[in-house]
């Protein structure tokens, strides 16, 4: 048992940011948990201890009743028409993650670990479980700590929940396994001694109640939302930065256009485009009249009278992704507020035995979310081919080299941003790659008991690689369009794009000849990723 439950009744002077209840986690909670540098410190709401004392209490009463109960005094998936005795259900429970090591792979992230974490925490919380209130304050009392099982980020089909994953977290509060703590990873049993903490005896039933829930893939899920939400203003701002540097029409984004087919997400997106360009005139860019012409035979104009797709159907393709993460946001915070194991107990007595494990709902969520995300990358990939080639750029250098005189010696040398589109190129094509549907890979698996599958958590998984990617091509196209400002001349630009111009540049200088770009690269990946970018921007259109 840990040495104090100060989840439970945290004193005056330590009191926690965050009460859990089972009810009212939200995705930006639990992404502030996950990330923040100050994160949030977490305990249990006193209703939840409440409620999670009364359904142990009926567990206890039904075990000593001698009922054969799933996963409590009966064996695990196929072996449940094996019972044993009231004194084997401790051990039972051992022996279910000892069994369940078998994951392989990368270990998770610390943020992903977090968010795992908070959000199983939630999900006991609601008190259906049959667990202790000091088995999950353990488990908060390691996640204020900083203490994260090392978890292979392989292994879960998602049905039964994230059962291989979920196992490290539950072995953790044995003691047993391994830990990333105070930078550096080392045995449980030490980091939790370091904290003052006891690792606890799990009772019967508390092992499968960690480990037989969908809070890994949710993990995963919450934070690739997140992250998308990002690019999805980023690409936006792409947008209008390309319609600037291209000398585009700012009135394909007038809003008469977009009120003829009303996507509430293509709606917000052809409105922050808007707001982006704030300050150009509606019919910028379009071809005038030409009163030398008479209106007979033929003209050729000099500007052509719509832009490219990428451009132009460019808030049909983010709005789609916004529409998308409004759906899967609505989802996770439903799941991440979910008694998703099983059997629970309800508190007139009965034990129920069901599926709230399955992780349909996440792997779909994150299947279309991919999809989505990857067509964002292909939008900003196709705009950067637009920006950097020379003959649909509207009179930019080739490849956005510098403009050398024909008698300097660097006339000829430099390749500006060709290897710079190879890249994306590369990191959309894989990212395409991964839009592949893992819900429709369902298996037949542990000896026909769990016979079909979510496959939530390699759904989710593939998202986080799919977001991932595209902040990276994002970054990219941002250098690009930044370097496209400069040469077209700055006052192209609008005052919110101008703002994104001088973040970029206070991270990339004006690229003047052939240089490495991966550092670029990578610090304006993290400024999309940790929405620094999107707050230097915002305080310019409100």
């Amino acid at each position: 048992m840990a040495d104090s439950f100060s989840a439970e009744r945290p004193s005056p002077n330590d009191a926690p940011d965050l009460l859990l209840d089972g009810h009212r986690l939200t995705l930006a909670e639990t992404v502030a948990v996950a990330r923040r540098p100050r994160r949030p410190r977490v305990a249990l709401a006193p209703e939840a201890v409440d409620q999670m004392d009364v359904t142990t209490k009926v567990k206890r009463e039904l075990i000593a009743a001698g009922l054969p109960i799933y996963g409590v005094t009966a064996g695990f998936g196929d072996s449940n028409t094996r019972q044993v005795s009231e004194d084997k259900s401790a051990a039972l429970q051992e022996n279910l993650l000892r069994f369940l090591g078998c994951g392989t792979g990368p270990d998770a992230e610390p943020d992903v670990t977090r968010a795992t974490l908070v959000v199983r925490a939630n999900c006991l919380a609601r008190g259906y479980s049959a667990i202790r209130p000091e088995v999950v304050g353990l488990l908060l009392d390691c996640l204020n700590h900083d203490i994260l099982p090392m978890i292979p980020e392989r292994g879960s089909v998602g049905a039964s929940g994230d059962l291989v994953p979920l196992s490290y977290v539950a072995r953790m509060l044995t003691g047993e396994g391994e830990v990333r703590h105070a930078e550096r990873i080392r045995p449980a049993a030490d980091a939790l001694a370091d904290a003052g903490l006891t690792p606890i005896a799990l009772e019967a039933k508390e092992g499968l109640a960690l480990v037989n829930g969908t809070s890994f893939m949710s993990g995963f899920a919450v934070l690739a939302a997140h992250d998308a939400t990002e690019l999805a203003f980023v690409a936006e701002l792409c947008t209008a930065l390309a319609s600037q540097v291209l000398n585009g029409n700012p009135a394909h984004f007038d809003d008469f256009l977009f009120r003829q087919k009303p996507h509430e997400g293509v709606l917000t997106s052809a409105r922050t485009v808007r707001e982006l360009l704030s300050g150009d005139e509606p019919d910028a860019g379009a071809p005038g009249a030409d009163e030398t012409w008479n209106g007979d035979g033929y003209r050729q104009l000099d500007r052509p009278i719509q832009d490219r797709y990428s451009v132009r159907c460019s808030p049909h393709v983010v709005g789609a992704l916004r529409d998308t993460l409004e759906w899967a946001e609505r989802m996770l915070e439903i799941e991440v507020n979910s008694s998703n194991d099983n059997p629970l107990f309800h508190p007139d007595g009965t034990v129920l035995n069901g599926g709230n494990f399955y992780g349909g709902h996440v792997g779909q969520t994150m299947d279309s979310l991919k999809i989505a995300v990857a067509s964002v990358g292909d939008l900003l990939d196709r705009q950067l081919e637009l920006v950097v080639d020379e003959k649909f750029n509207n009179g930019l250098t080739p490849n956005l080299i510098p403009r050398f005189e024909g008698d300097s010696w660097d006339a000829g040398l430099h390749h500006g941003f060709k290897g710079m589109q190879l890249s994306a190129s590369s990191l959309v094509a894989e990212a395409l790659r991964w839009t592949t549907p893992a819900t429709s890979f369902s298996r037949s698996t542990e000896a026909h008991n769990q016979d079909k599958v979510s496959m939530g958590t390699i759904a989710a998984r593939d998202a986080r690689s799919v977001v991932g990617l595209v902040q990276e091509v994002a970054a990219i196209h941002l250098l690009a369009l930044c370097q496209a400002a400069d040469l077209r001349g700055l006052e192209c630009l609008s005052p919110a794009t101008s703002a994104a111009h001088t973040e970029i540049r206070k991270l990339s200088p004006f690229l003047d000849g052939d240089r490495p770009l991966h550092d670029d690269i990578r610090k304006v990946t993290e400024a999309v990723r940790s929405g620094e970018l999107r707050t230097a921007v915002a305080g310019t259109i409100g």
